[in-house]
């Protein structure tokens, strides 16, 4: 990605399954924890929840969507500086992402406000839905 070029879902599965390893371990030890990814596809989250098989899901993962408009993400990415992603792969990552689903537990957040305000939006939203 750092190269501009866009990771594919190959790529993506060996960090899919290592993220949803540590996750499992969290919820089998009764923790919780912020994991943050990107995880634009359905199938990207449905690796997430169930790894390898549907057979063992993690039951209490909560998707987090900061959507917002292109203009406000170009501009958040354009004040980054040593970040892995280039703005010239913002197009690719809008077009790969696959809005969450009403079968998937996911809130919406706004990234138009500041950041402060975003967390604040998910700890209350989260505890709506916990």
């Amino acid at each position: 990605m750092s190269n501009g070029i866009p990771l594919t879902d190959q790529d993506r599965l060996p960090w899919l399954l290592a993220i949803n390893k540590y996750m499992k371990g969290l919820s089998k030890e009764g923790k919780s924890g912020v994991v943050t990814c990107s995880a634009l596809k359905k199938v990207y989250r449905d690796v997430l929840v169930n790894g390898c098989s549907s057979e063992d899901p993690i039951p209490d993962i909560l998707f987090v969507l900061l959507h917002g408009d292109r203009a406000v993400i170009q501009g958040r990415l354009n004040s980054r500086f040593g970040h892995f992603l280039p703005p010239s792969l913002l197009d690719s990552q809008l077009a790969t992402l696959e809005i969450p689903t009403i079968d998937e537990k996911c809130i919406q957040v706004d990234i138009k406000v500041p950041p402060a305000e975003i967390v604040d939006q998910i700890i209350e939203k989260t505890n709506l839905l916990l």
